[in-house]
């Protein structure tokens, strides 16, 4: 079966991911080009070391062509990808700390793509597009202040969409635990940009 480049484009996710377990390149490159973006930008917010987002970014979707053959069930992809983020990130955090060295929470990066915040208008004015930028900047600082617990579950649910049960899987917590995370990363996100939003 060759199929052209528009087949797969059109193509839901579970069968993307379907196909990339049965080997088929083409079906494995646009699963990853279709989930680089989020995965990056989970990291950008999960990560305080910005210079570390594409090299995690990378691997994790390293980690998702090696291993999307042990995937028992494709309607499970996002929450198996959410698992391969997390992971990647306490991995990283954790040798950071054995490092324990200092980092200034302001460094920012050109790089980071939009975020699902920013409905993209396409006639937006220079200085409204320079408004939301800043506003990005600004939400991207407050989540990364947050605790890190609460910051991969409000990541977890806002940005990359998984339901509690999904999430309490993803970070071995209950799914009480879970909700009680996420209510207070909102309150104090919400306490944090009051005077913005």
């Amino acid at each position: 079966m060759s199929g052209n480049k528009l087949q797969y484009k059109k193509m839901p996710l579970e069968e993307l991911v379907v196909l990339s377990q049965q080997n088929d390149f083409k079906a494995l490159e646009e699963l990853i080009k279709r989930e680089q973006k989020n995965v990056f930008a989970a990291f950008a917010y999960l990560c305080k070391k910005q210079e570390n987002v594409a090299d995690l970014t990378q691997e994790a979707l390293l980690r998702v062509a090696k291993n999307i053959q042990n995937l028992k069930n494709p309607k499970l992809f996002k929450s198996w990808l959410n698992q391969i983020v997390t992971n990647l990130f306490y991995d990283e955090l954790r040798k950071s700390q054995k490092k324990a060295d200092t980092v200034s929470l302001d460094e920012e990066t050109e790089d980071t793509p939009p975020i699902k915040f920013q409905l993209p208008d396409k006639k937006c004015k220079p200085h409204e597009k320079c408004i939301s930028s800043e506003l990005e900047k600004i939400i991207k600082n407050a989540i990364l202040a947050l605790p890190e617990q609460f910051r991969v579950a409000i990541i977890l649910r806002e940005f990359q969409g998984l339901s509690y049960e999904e999430i309490a899987d993803a970070t071995h917590s209950s799914i009480g635990t879970v909700k009680s995370r996420i209510a207070r990363a909102r309150n104090k996100l919400q306490e944090d940009l009051k005077a913005y939003i």
